[in-house]
């Protein structure tokens, strides 16, 4: 009886245990029986309640067959769950997943690399069912861990390796997917497992690299390899699916581990790796999430300002590659921020290398001095590099804020306050920085298009420019020359201009110009005669060179294209013949190459005008003094003066006055409607301003010492002042014709340049006077006012001697409120 009893238990059996057991045959090398998995997965859909036994008890079974090493029926147990995963859709699903995700841990923890990938495998196709509601409960540390944990696999098989990082990266691709969009599991982005996720990526990235560059036989990226096999570029793939959901609140999260594992892994130098990574984030993320990474950059550079120079110059061509790509699309509001960082540690950079330079000529090692100079110099080029391009691909609205940005960092001497504080980096760290941030300049005003010169040219940046151009420094006045040429030329005519010389057939270069707008005549009234000031003392410096010249005449050239009519042209017209009349007075003792240099410059740039304005007579009578140079003076041409070992003359004759530009001719030339030829009779002057105070020239008030000296010689004599009144002399005093036609004259001559002179000149003629009045009374007042006498003896200066005298106390005069 008792053995009936047992005979008949087997029947009863649950049947979803019975169905779960038929599945699994006598030997596991026959595979999942695939009708009675039919019949488990109908059971399954049609008594969905029953899912969570079922997948209870194939728990049960595969942990019991894992600790057996029957890896057999754990292969059919997986293949069995991922059917049931794969047709049931319902609200019971839920308690089954538990089961299942219990099931695909303990092969991940198994040490066996068949078991882990069977179990990455099944999780990526759960990974990619679609739940129809969120899971409030669930969550994946575990699986973070553990696939980051297979994502750095060490196994000694190469190939096994390989299987087990791959399998890790596509079981992080799975996480991913399946957590970034289900609100329910932003823990995702969290730091902690964030800096379990992004680590494991560019490990297996980078490690791939390194592998490419040694050339190792056993690449993964070798020939022969599937590509979706290699882990280098599943790992990219899946780095780029997780930056492209990141939300604007994940963005710092996500690029923080970027910068730590670039820093633990010393791939900042060299940093082709961390280039092409953050290539990779830019164009992974979303356009408006630019700023983020910019700014986290930014703030890595900052923490690492003390680092070596190859680490800083690798973060800084990082930055570069990162607003490269970001200038494109949006910024932010991190605009002026990446050049506020950047000339910071443009200056930071200046201090370490004169500090270098200092202590190598205080007797160091020079060898190593040298070298951490020019690593320097690396870092400066970089941050240069990144200015300009940032700037130059920024949208001409904001490139107008950043020039100013910029010109408002140039250190220019004698302005009350500056940002780069020049006292502790002396001259030769000022003409640094001076350079980089003009070179800076060069670049972000390179093919900057405005529309018109005001907005282009505003005081605040205009003023410490041309300060800058009134240097002593040829170098400093060509870059300040080039950033002139890049914002006035606005129809791309300087590369047809380039090099000083006489121009056969301009019609040939096919000048590109329109008419000149109301807004950009305007500017030439207001700030015309500024901008002839500074061409005219730009070539009065003894230092010019060939490419002062170049630069001078492409600036004359690009202002008649760009910003000249008819009033603009007499003026450059007047303009030219001043400098052919300061090269020939020479009243400055300028060199006989810069006198020769001037002459040629004005030659060249009258010969280019006369044939823009299309004047016959004009163009005529320059033709006919180039040609007579050529035969009796090529040192007054552009193509002699400037070839190498050219014959200077000793003098340049005065008299000879067919080799030079007469004023009378060219009035003649220009006589009729059109131009105001008379005009050109006023000789130009430039204004006097007190520009001179913000620059390192000599000032006059150095060079010029003024003496109000009594001169006995220059009184009058007393036998003269007592001179006999005869009958003549009372005669010529009642005679006043001839001093009435001398005010005649003198009323007439003012009433003419009052006429004819543009209001600029007469402004700046009435300004000299007033500063020169202002001048004298400060001298004489200052030679006037004498400090109180004072018993150690006061200094008198008599016959150019210094005398000291004593006053006794009892002789002093003091006020009665002092008096007791």
């Amino acid at each position: 009886m008792p053995v009936g009893v047992c005979g008949c238990c087997g029947p009863l059996r649950p049947r979803y245990k019975r169905l779960v057991d038929n599945i699994f045959p006598e030997d596991p090398k026959d595979g999942l029986s695939k009708s009675d998995m039919e019949k488990l997965t109908f059971y399954a859909v049609s008594a969905p309640e029953k899912l969570d036994r079922i997948g209870a008890y194939l728990a049960e079974r595969l942990s019991r067959d894992v600790v057996r090493h029957r890896y057999g029926y754990v292969v059919i147990a997986m293949e069995a769950l991922d059917q049931l995963l794969m047709a049931c859709h319902s609200q019971s699903i839920k308690p089954f997943v538990e089961s299942f995700l219990h099931m695909v841990a303990k092969l991940l923890e198994s040490r066996e690399p068949d078991l882990q990938v069977l179990g990455t495998n099944s999780f990526v196709k759960f990974a990619n069912i679609e739940e129809d509601t969120p899971s409030y409960h669930r969550r994946y540390d575990f699986f973070v861990s553990q696939f980051s944990a297979m994502c750095h696999s060490t196994h000694e098989d190469s190939e096994t390796r390989n299987r087990i990082r791959v399998a890790g990266i596509k079981g992080l691709q799975g996480v991913v997917r399946k957590t970034v969009n289900d609100e329910l599991q932003a823990i995702i982005w969290e730091p902690q497992h964030m800096d379990k996720l992004i680590p494991s990526m560019l490990f297996n990235m980078q490690d791939s690299e390194d592998l490419d560059r040694v050339g190792h036989p056993s690449t993964p990226s070798g020939v022969g390899q599937d590509g979706e096999e290699n882990p280098a570029v599943l790992a990219e793939n899946c780095f780029r699916e997780l930056l492209g959901r990141a939300a604007y609140g994940n963005m710092n999260n996500a690029v923080r581990p970027i910068l730590v594992h670039l820093d633990n892994h010393h791939l900042w130098d060299p940093n082709e790796f961390a280039v092409s990574c953050f290539r990779i984030i830019m164009y992974s993320i979303q356009a408006q999430h630019s700023h983020h990474v910019i700014q986290q950059v930014l703030n890595h550079l900052d923490n690492h300002n003390k680092n070596t120079p190859r680490v800083r110059a690798g973060i800084v061509q990082v930055l570069l590659e990162t607003v490269a790509i970001a200038a494109k699309g949006s910024v932010g509001p991190t605009v002026l921020e990446v050049f506020n960082t950047l000339l910071k540690h443009l200056r930071m950079s200046v201090d370490f290398e004169l500090g270098e330079s200092s202590r190598r000529n205080s007797g160091t090692s020079v060898s190593s001095g040298r070298g951490k100079e020019s690593e320097e110099r690396i870092v400066q080029n970089a941050i240069i590099q990144t200015i300009g391009f940032f700037g130059g691909n920024l949208p001409d609205y904001q490139r107008a804020e950043v020039m100013m940005f910029i010109m408002g960092k140039v250190p220019v001497y004698g302005t009350p306050c500056h940002t780069l504080d020049t006292v502790k980096i002396g001259h030769q760290g000022t003409k640094r920085i001076q350079t980089m941030l003009l070179s800076s300049l060069i670049m972000v005003t390179s093919g900057f298009k405005a529309k018109s010169m005001a907005a282009a040219l505003p005081p605040p940046f205009m003023d410490p420019l041309f300060s800058i151009s009134l240097m002593e420094d040829s170098e400093l006045r060509q870059l300040v020359l080039e950033i002139l040429h890049n914002i006035i030329d606005r129809h791309d005519n300087r590369a047809k201009l380039r090099g000083i010389r006489i121009i056969p057939n301009v019609a040939a270069l096919k000048i590109k110009r329109e008419k000149i707008s109301k807004q950009d005549v305007a500017f030439m009234k207001k700030h015309g005669q500024q901008l002839y000031r500074h061409i005219y003392l730009g070539c009065k410096e003894e230092d010019n060179v060939h490419k002062n010249f170049e630069l001078l005449f492409t600036t004359l050239a690009v202002l008649t294209i760009e910003l000249a009519n008819e009033e603009v042209v007499i003026d450059l017209i007047r303009l030219s013949i001043a400098l052919q009349d300061m090269a020939l007075t020479n009243e400055e003792n300028m060199p006989m190459f810069n006198r020769c240099g001037i002459m040629a410059l004005v030659a060249a740039y009258l010969n280019f005008l006369s044939q823009m304005i299309a004047n016959p007579a004009f163009c005529q009578h320059v033709s006919k003094v180039i040609e007579l140079r050529n035969i009796d003076a090529p040192y007054l041409l552009p193509e002699h003066i400037f070839r190498d070992k050219c014959p200077l003359p000793d003098s340049l004759d005065k008299e000879d006055k067919l080799l030079y530009f007469q004023t009378s001719d060219m009035a003649e030339c220009l006589a009729g409607p059109g131009y105001n030829a008379e005009r050109l009779s006023v000789p130009y002057v430039p204004q006097v301003t007190d520009e001179d105070r913000l620059t390192r020239r000599k000032s006059f008030v150095d060079t010029i010492s003024l003496q109000v000296d009594i001169m006995s010689n220059s009184l009058p004599d007393k036998s003269q002042l007592a001179e006999e009144i005869t009958f003549e002399t009372l005669k010529k005093a009642i005679d006043t014709t001839g001093l009435e036609e001398q005010e005649r004259e003198k009323r007439r001559q003012v009433m003419e340049k009052f006429q004819k002179a543009p209001f600029e000149e007469i402004a700046a003629h009435c300004e000299s006077k007033a500063n020169m009045l202002h001048d004298r009374l400060a001298q004489i007042f200052e030679l006037t006012i004498r400090p109180p006498p004072s018993p150690s003896g006061v200094v008198s200066i008599s016959a150019g001697h210094t005398q000291h005298q004593s006053v006794p106390v009892y002789e002093m005069k003091f006020p009665d409120l002092c008096v007791y």
